[in-house]
């Protein structure tokens, strides 16, 4: 976590207020879409849409440090996008997150996905 008075730098790009984040949250990160995560352990970041088949991971469920797309069932690790459960195959890249005085922050380059 980054200190309150941190800059912003133009390798970050804020994309919401942390009160705006209960559990979910589809946000764009230069016209990517990134699905926000809250929970107990942190907020994460993945890319929003699962790799099986179009469906927003932000409208999935979360349990046990896993995502769990709403369309086919394909579960994702929330730390890694590393696929824990099928049809998916291919995991989803995460992006690192950073939250200052109150704002959430997602690294503008996201990284390489998990192959597991």
């Amino acid at each position: 976590m980054a200190a309150d008075g941190e800059a912003a730098r133009p390798d970050w790009v804020r994309v919401a207020s942390e009160s705006d984040l209960v559990s979910t949250l589809g946000v764009s990160v230069d016209g990517a879409p990134v699905a926000l995560f809250r929970t107990e352990d942190g907020i994460y970041a993945l890319d929003d849409i699962c790799s099986h088949e179009y469906s927003r991971l932000s409208e999935g469920d979360v349990w046990g440090g896993e995502v769990y797309c709403q369309k086919h069932g394909s579960r994702f690790n929330l730390r890694t996008g590393a696929v824990t459960g099928l049809p998916a195959t291919q995991p989803v890249r995460t992006w690192d997150v950073k939250v200052i005085a109150g704002e959430i922050w997602v690294a503008r380059t996201p990284r390489a996905a998990v192959v597991t």
